[in-house]
């Protein structure tokens, strides 16, 4: 699959695991991606809030047909930009975040967020949207909550010349953990509660 810049990418890439330890709150070895998945589809079955991955357009470039029944992409490329990962509605109010993943154990490369993401995100908090991300370090198996009103600074700083990264330690000064949950997994909806309907 070619990306806008003219890299090509797998379709059948699978995600990588991340490592994981003998705890209990351990992730077992799935994703970011694949935990929020779980837990969005626990908040839909208990109707707790509509939460989905948003789909990426893809213009198809070739295809074979290696069967009469079958057919099989085998080059495409992203039409445009995406915005965010995951969008929906929960308490009535407009949700929408990024998920990231970082094996760097000391801080969080603002290399992995677009601009065009950022500026989606500040539209969705000044249209009276919830807007966030979502880190984790995959070295320590910590998943944060960082609002976006948080993220917004360190994004401008960068801009101006500032630090390309958000520390480790900042992340944990201005985010909140997730605790790891066997149902929800990344369990947001309770972070979200706390700041946004105390």
């Amino acid at each position: 699959m070619n990306y806008p810049n003219g890299q090509k990418k797998q379709i059948n890439q699978q995600n990588k695991s991340v490592k994981t330890n003998n705890n209990i709150f351990s992730n077992r070895g799935m994703s970011l991606e694949e935990d929020i998945n779980t837990t969005n589809t626990y908040y839909l079955e208990t109707d707790i809030a509509i939460i989905h991955k948003k789909p990426t357009p893809v213009q198809i470039v070739k295809v074979n047909y290696p069967r009469r029944s079958a057919a099989m992409i085998t080059e495409g490329y992203f039409k445009q930009a995406s915005t965010t990962d995951y969008n929906g509605l929960y308490r009535h109010r407009y949700i929408d975040f990024e998920a990231k993943e970082t094996k760097n154990k000391t801080l969080f490369p603002l290399a992995n967020i677009h601009d065009h993401q950022i500026r989606h995100m500040e539209k969705i908090v000044k249209h009276g949207g919830i807007s966030f991300i979502i880190i984790r370090f995959a070295a320590y198996d910590e998943t944060y909550f960082i609002p976006a009103e948080k993220l917004f600074p360190h994004w401008h700083d960068k801009l101006n010349g500032g630090r390309k990264s958000i520390s480790y330690e900042k992340i944990k000064e201005e985010g909140h953990i997730i605790p790891f949950h066997y149902q929800a997994r990344v369990n947001y909806i309770k972070i979200i509660d706390r700041l946004y309907f105390h």
